[in-house]
Parts: C-alpha cells; structure tokens; sequence
C-alpha cells in the first residue's frame, strides 16, 4: 500500500518527500541512491495500431528524415541555415514541377495512341491469288434493244456536230433481225454533248447536270472529246440499263479462254466463275487453288485467250485489249480503279510479290475484319467493301448490287440522279467524304506488286500451227462444260495474232513483307518511361511514390482530427462555461475531484519505509 501512494503521486511527490526527509539528518537517507520510479505494467505506454503525429511539422520532419527521395533530408539538416533551407526547398519545389510537366507532356502523348509500323520478313508456300480476265466485249441485252438503238442515234447525232464527223451507213446493228414490239422509251435529250468555250481559254467538252428543280447546275467538263464522249455515252447507258435490272449480257456464242494449266495440271471447271459486266463483257475469275512451292516464271499459271473485234457499242468501249486484275481470295474484282490491260498479239508475263498489313484496333485506330461496328450495309457477300450512293440518290449505280429495297438509278423514275451522282463524285474526288470514318480499313489487308514483262507471241514460224492446234482442239470441259467447238471449214483464215493472248502468272519471290502495326507506347513502356524521369529527377523508386501517398493520407487525416477537435470544442466551451461559474461561486475546490493524500501522511509513510 506504500509502494503504490508513492508510485501514485508521481516523481514531483518523490523528490519533495526525499527532500523533507533528509533534513532530519538520516544517515540512511544520505547514502541512498536516487532510484526511478516503476510504472505497472497497465501504465507503461504501449505500442498502438495507428499512431498520428500532433503537428505538421513533426509529420514533415519525420517524413524528409526517413524517406528515400534524394534532397529531402536536407530540408531538415540545413534547418538552422535559413539561406540553405530555402534554397533547398525552392530546389525540391522546382524540380517536382518539372518532373510533372514531362509526365504530363508523356501521358498526352500516350493518350494519342500512336503506333509505328514493324516491318518482318516471312517465306512460306503461298497459293496463287485469284485472276480475272474480262474480254472487253460487252454485249446488248436483247430486252434493251430499242433502247440502245435510239442511245446509239444520239449519239451520233450529237457526234456529228461536234465533229462533224457520220458514223458507217453499213455498219451492221446486232438487233436488226430481232422481232418485237418497241415499248415506249424517251430518251433524255436534255444531256447532251457541248462544246464549252467560255470556261476560261482552254476547250473543254462536257453536259451539263440539274437537280430535280432545275436549279444547282454544274457542267461536268474534260479537256479530251473522246473521254467526254465516252463518259456521257456511259452515263446514259447506265440509266438504260436501271430500267430493267435483271437484263444482263447475252451468253458469248465463241470461246475467250482456249487453255488453261499450272506446270503439268490442267484448270477444272470449279476453278473458274463466269460473269458479265456492263462495261467490260464476259469476265472469267480463276479461284487460285495451286500452292506455289518454289518461285520463279517456270512455276507459273498460263493462261491463253482470244478476243473478238468489237462490233457493237463503239463508244462504250474504244480498247481492243484484256483487262485483268489480281485480287485476293473472296475479294469482289473493282476493274476500273485497279484492273490493267494485256495487249493481244502478246505474251505478257507478270511477276508477283505479296506484302500483308495487320492493322491495330481501338484505340490505336479504326478497322474491322468484317460488317461488325460498321453503320453501312454491305452490297457483296465477299470481304468488306464500301457504298454510299444508296443512302446520298435514293438509289443505286448499275455496276453495284442493290440493298433491300432500294432501285437501279433510272431517269425515269429519279430524273436527277445524274446531277446527285456526279456531285458525290466530286466530293469524293476532292476527299470530302465521310467513307473514311464510316467505312474503316480492313485489320487485316493483303497487296500485291506487280511487274510484267512482254514479248511478241507467237513468233512468226510457229504461229499457223499454234493457231491451227488452238482452233481445232476440243473445248475444255473445264471451261465451259457440255461445249464443244467444230473444227473451222477449209476455207476458213485462222485466227489472226491480233485477236489471241498469252498470259503467265507466277511468284517472283515467296518471301513475303508482313507490315505490322505496333503501339509507341505500351502500357509496360509507360510505366518505364515514367519510372525513368522520376529516378531522374529524384533518384527514387515505386517505393517512394508509396512514401508520398503515406504522407498525403497522413496530413489529410491530421487535418481532419485537428478540424474535428477545434468543432468540438467550440461546441462544448460554451454550456461548460456557465456551470463552471456557479460552482466556481459555491465550491473553490470542486474544480479537482481527485481525492489527494495528506502531506504528513506521506512523510511518515516514507520514515517508516527507510527506517
């Protein structure tokens, strides 16, 4: 029970007891050293769970003293050196905001998703890409006959005064013999060929276009009269043909594709699709099926064709040659952008090489690998391709499929579908659509380069018995099945080099270019280049930026317990300080509730303990 009074009054008790007791002159009490006093173990002060620090300062000091960022420490240890500290300070403050313009300045950049393009070198055997061949031979649909035919009177009228120059009388007309009613058809005379000498001093030749108002006319001009000519003979021609869209070509009567074979292996019939276009006649698609295992012209596809003289619609096409066009596999053949021409009389050999892009989605860019996130309705049950007219005229172009329920561009039923189509055309022309964003590119993408070599075929010894074989042999099943041909008369001239061609298709090189897109940054390259500025400019690691956020969650929580015991405080002051009054008035003593020992109780407790 002493042990404990004496524990209780503290170390002031102590000392103020030792004192009184030593004045008696106790020997004990003289040689008895000072000892501290014991805390029971319920007050010894104890390590607690969260431990906040009372002031800013003391946060701020502790944190310069252990963190592991470069300069803060100086901070503290340049304290009694105002001139330091400051400058010290202005140096950390500086260099934070520097190290933050540079991460900004990163994350925008990063944020631009930008992308560089990886360029690798593959070889593997690839298979022979597809090939069209059209024989620019367009044929008269017979339903459209009466049509054309009043096409064809305009157009030499409008020929003849221009130039002034009278188409053959003789000239035989395909439909001459063909019996039927003429429907009633007028043609649309309105457009027509004129010679524009007041759109500046060079001559032009051009028609001019009106909307269904008559209002917002434009000329559509060349500098080449046969351009002029052909275009607007096309234009007209397209419209005819708008009217009866299930009219297409009548079937070829000769053959266009004599030979067919790659090294030893002859082409089968499932290896050709046959079709006509309105502009370039019959086409025939070789659906590549033979893998090419070595490169090189003596691996090659060879294919041997024949052309007839045009004799109908001169004006709709003036090249005597073959269009060709190498695409990729499931990819609908656009001949007028990118097909080329073979000259008959030739032997035309063209090398291949292949490159493929892989593009990168969102959000490095905008592409698809097939009709998902695309607003516009696909026309080809192919690969992705793009259309536009249908949604601009309220109608569709000849040379394109339609969508549900939408009509071919007829003068007759759209009387200014030539003013809106060639409109679009312009703002296409001059880069002013939308296609871009509404159509993205495909992901994934091949290309072919092409370089072609030509020679004259066949040499001058050889050519009576070519054509002799070529003319008589039996027409390939493959080709056309349940066809044959009749050898030709005795009488009969061979068929002359002008009408024949030859054209071999083989892999230059079976190494490929594969261009792929790749991001600048990475989210690993991000966090790379930032952890390299902030080790530039502080000399730290991930584990500071932890040290930071500690600090930022210690003076935010500092800050709230401070606010939240000045608020209480405040609050509590006030009907504290009444009832202090009154009882201050009616008991001075009342303020320490505490009981207390008396004085000379704890001196004889202390006597009788050392004594």
């Amino acid at each position: 029970m002493r042990m404990e009074l004496l524990a209780g009054e503290g170390p002031s008790l102590e000392a103020g007891t030792v004192a009184q007791a030593a004045s008696t002159g106790s020997e004990a009490m003289e040689t008895a050293p000072a000892r501290p006093p014991t805390l029971s173990p319920e007050q010894s002060p104890r390590e607690r769970l969260v431990e906040l620090h009372t002031s800013f300062r003391e946060l701020l000091t502790f944190f310069c003293t252990n963190t592991t960022i470069h300069g803060t420490i100086r901070l503290v240890c340049s304290s009694p050196n105002r001139l330091k500290k400051v400058s010290w300070g202005l140096l950390l403050l500086g260099t934070l905001g520097v190290l933050y313009w540079q991460l900004g300045l990163l994350l925008e950049q990063y944020w631009r998703y930008p992308v560089l393009m990886a360029v690798s070198v593959h070889s593997e055997s690839k298979i022979f890409p597809s090939v069209t061949v059209c024989d620019m031979n367009p044929q008269r649909p017979r339903a459209l006959r009466h049509r054309l035919e009043a096409l064809d009177a305009f157009a030499q009228e409008s020929i003849y005064s221009l130039y002034k120059f009278n188409f053959s009388e003789g000239r035989d007309s395909p439909f001459s013999n063909v019996p039927g009613p003429e429907p009633l058809f007028q043609l649309d005379c309105g457009i027509r060929l004129q010679q524009l000498r007041d759109l500046g001093s060079q001559h032009k030749v051009g028609f001019r276009l009106c909307n269904s108002t008559g209002g917002d006319c434009f000329y559509r001009t060349y500098s080449s009269g046969v351009k002029a000519a052909q275009e607007w003979y096309h234009f007209h021609y397209m419209d005819i043909l708008g009217l009866v869209p299930t009219a297409g070509g009548d079937s070829h009567q000769s053959r266009f594709v004599l030979s067919c074979h790659y090294d030893s292996e002859d082409c089968q019939a499932q290896h050709f699709r046959t079709w006509h276009h309105p502009t370039y006649g019959s086409c025939y698609t070789f659906e590549g099926v033979f893998a090419a295992q070595r490169p090189g012209v003596t691996h090659k596809i060879s294919l041997v064709l024949r052309t007839q003289t045009q004799v109908v619609l001169p004006l709709l096409s003036t090249e005597p040659d073959i269009k060709v066009m190498i695409h990729g596999h499931n990819h609908t053949p656009f001949l007028e952008p990118r097909g080329f021409s073979i000259r008959p009389g030739l032997e035309t050999t063209i090398g291949i090489r292949e490159d493929e892009v892989r593009r990168l989605g969102s959000p490095y860019g905008r592409c698809t690998d097939g009709p998902e996130g695309v607003d516009v309705r696909l026309l080809y049950n192919s690969s992705y391709t793009r259309q536009l007219m249908v949604e601009n005229c309220s109608c569709g172009y000849f040379l394109h499929p339609l969508p549900a329920g939408a009509q071919y561009c007829s003068c007759a039923r759209h009387p200014a579908w030539g003013h809106c189509f060639y409109r679009l055309l312009q703002a296409l022309e001059a880069h002013r659509l939308s296609c871009d964003s509404r159509c993205p590119r495909p992901c994934r993408e091949t290309s072919y380069k092409l370089s072609a070599t030509t020679s004259r075929w066949p040499s001058a010894k050889s050519a009576d018995w070519i054509f002799a074989v070529l003319e008589e042999q039996t027409q390939s099943p493959s080709l056309s099945p349940g066809r044959r041909w009749a050898p030709p008369s005795p009488g009969r001239s061979r068929t002359p080099r002008s009408h024949m061609a030859k054209v071999n298709i083989f892999y230059q090189e079976l190494n490929y270019r594969m261009v792929d897109e790749a991001p600048v940054y990475s989210v690993p390259q991000l966090l790379s280049a930032m952890g390299s500025l902030w080790s530039l400019w502080f000399g730290s690691s991930v584990l500071s930026i932890v040290e930071l956020l500690e600090l930022l969650l210690d003076a935010t929580a500092l800050t709230l317990l401070l606010g939240f015991r000045q608020l209480w405080g405040t609050q509590v002051s006030q009907p504290g300080a009444s009832s202090a009054s009154g009882s201050a008035c009616t008991s001075p003593g009342a303020r320490d509730s505490r009981p207390r020992v008396p004085v000379g109780a704890l001196e004889r407790v202390l006597v009788e303990e050392l004594g």
